[in-house]
């Protein structure tokens, strides 16, 4: 029924969900040299270039990407016609190829003119030289680094941070390519970050009001568009479904997700036939809706009058939602825009991310509980999930399908996006491991998730930045990457550490 791909993310039979389309970033590519070496080196021009060639098809089999080869710059004249070029290339990243050394006039007015993240790449060709058979030719062909130093001063002078690195050789260097697909993967979330269409019904659930936000100041710090949908709009969808699409998405509800008895919690049930087909209602109207609207995710909380078809909708959206979730679009219970935004963060760079909160630690195993209720991510479920009829939704209205699972085991990474007094937004990133052991049978998603050094100074450290009591949660070590995406966006971020 599943299989797990090599980032660890579970993928389902096609009878479950089918992925969405990756991502295409758009990443540009210009390699920087001397011009006066030309002359003085026969040959050395050529083999750069062939130098930038590797690179840019080691970038092109990262997959998903598309490359535009902006050629060599070799003077301040070709770096100022290169300025205008970038700018309009709508690139998500660029790479800057240090083939040898080269003075900073090729790159002072390319950091000064163009906003858009660059990452200095100095992969030279050979592991070490052959001192017995060194020449100033092999020299300037291994000298990737030499301009690293004057390029990060200048970009200072300029009044731009240090650009991001990747140091290593062009070959048999797999801490280099590891660096070079996390910086297409974060290429991936800045262009589908500015190109996004959210999803918003409903409000926030009133009394929270650390999720409150303005639709408006989420477009300015990540580009993405917030659509402001209508519950009636999903309740149509909902009527209008045929017997024969949800027959098919019961089969695709039931080929996936456990339906076993019930245990200690006693709103929970053994899956209703009556909760199956109203939940796989539901998802036919969803997969309908979003196709419509051309969402890539969705914040929702909706009541409706007691009885009412919008109250039975828009309260079991909860299988629907978690079957989209694990083909790529984030869904995000009690209409938190700002996670569901990190969800869709951690989701481009495939690592999963799942709505969540902290529940009860246990103090004995010093670990705390880390999920919620509603729609979750079941790409990354650890074995297979678990759907139960509840008698009610602690805390909203309505009854119906839950689902529960705990994710993945290993590491797990957590990003909180918060607002501060000032309205700007502010990245609350942490690292743990997601334990083995048995979690709550309530239908709701719960991990165990174990952080250093201990559980109490681990959540002191959390709470104090003023995280908001949500957040998502993916799979891996990804801290690094996501306070790199931070810094491109110009957002704060702070990673808990140990």
């Amino acid at each position: 029924m599943q299989d797990q791909s090599p980032n660890g993310i579970v993928r389902a039979s096609q009878a479950a969900f089918v992925k969405r389309k990756p991502t295409t970033a758009r990443i540009g590519v210009f390699g920087v040299g001397y011009f006066k070496y030309w002359s003085q080196f026969d040959g050395l021009l050529d083999n750069l270039l062939k130098k930038q060639a590797v690179f840019i098809d080691k970038v092109e089999a990262m997959g998903a990407v598309e490359v535009v080869d902006f050629g060599l710059i070799d003077d301040v004249t070709k770096a100022y016609e290169l300025v205008p070029k970038l700018n309009a290339a709508n690139l998500d990243l660029i790479f800057c190829d240090m083939l040898t050394y080269a003075t900073s006039s090729t790159f002072g007015i390319i950091i000064k003119s163009v906003d858009i993240p660059i990452v200095l790449v100095a992969l030279q060709p050979d592991k070490a030289m052959n001192y017995s058979q060194a020449s100033t030719y092999l020299q300037l062909y291994n000298d990737d680094i030499c301009s690293l130093p004057e390029f990060a001063g200048v970009a200072v002078r300029m009044g731009k941070k240090v650009p991001q690195m990747i140091i290593g050789t062009l070959y048999d260097d797999p801490a280099a390519d590891a660096e070079i697909e996390e910086y297409c993967r974060i290429a991936a979330v800045l262009h589908d970050l500015k190109t996004a269409r959210i999803g918003h019904i409903g409000h926030p659930i009133e009394a929270m009001l650390d999720m409150h936000s303005d639709s408006t100041m989420l477009t300015a710090h990540f580009g993405a568009h917030i659509v402001q949908c209508e519950a009636h709009e999903i309740v149509t969808q909902y009527q209008q479904a045929t017997e024969a699409e949800i027959n098919a998405v019961k089969e695709r509800i039931l080929a996936f997700f456990d339906t076993p008895d019930p245990v200690s919690d006693p709103i929970s049930e053994k899956l209703r036939d009556s909760d199956l087909h109203i939940a796989a209602q539901a998802a036919v109207a969803l997969e309908r809706f979003i196709k419509a609207k051309k969402l890539d995710g969705l914040a929702y909380y909706y009541d409706g009058p007691d009885g009412s078809d919008t109250r039975v909708v828009m309260s079991n959206l909860i299988v629907g939602n978690s079957l989209l979730q694990g083909a790529g679009f984030p869904m995000c219970g009690e209409s938190d825009l700002k996670t569901c935004i990190a969800m869709l963060i951690m989701e481009r760079l495939g690592i999963g991310g799942s709505f969540a909160e902290f529940h009860p630690v246990d103090f004995r195993e010093d670990f705390v509980l880390v999920g919620h209720d509603g729609p979750h991510n079941i790409a990354i479920a650890e074995g297979q999930p678990v759907l139960r009829s509840l008698k009610k939704y602690h805390g909203k209205p309505g009854f119906g399908a839950g689902v529960e699972f705990k994710i993945k085991e290993g590491p797990i990474t957590m990003l909180s996006i918060s607002s501060t007094y000032e309205g700007k937004m502010k990245f609350v990133i942490a690292e743990g491991e997601s334990i083995a052991g048995p979690i709550p049978p309530t239908g709701n998603t719960n991990t165990r998730g174990f952080f250093k050094p201990d559980v109490r100074t681990f959540l002191k450290r959390w709470i104090q930045e003023g995280p908001t009591h949500h957040f998502a949660l993916g799979i891996g070590h990804h801290a690094e990457s996501i306070r790199k995406i931070a810094d491109y966006l110009k957002i704060e971020s702070v990673i808990i550490n140990g």
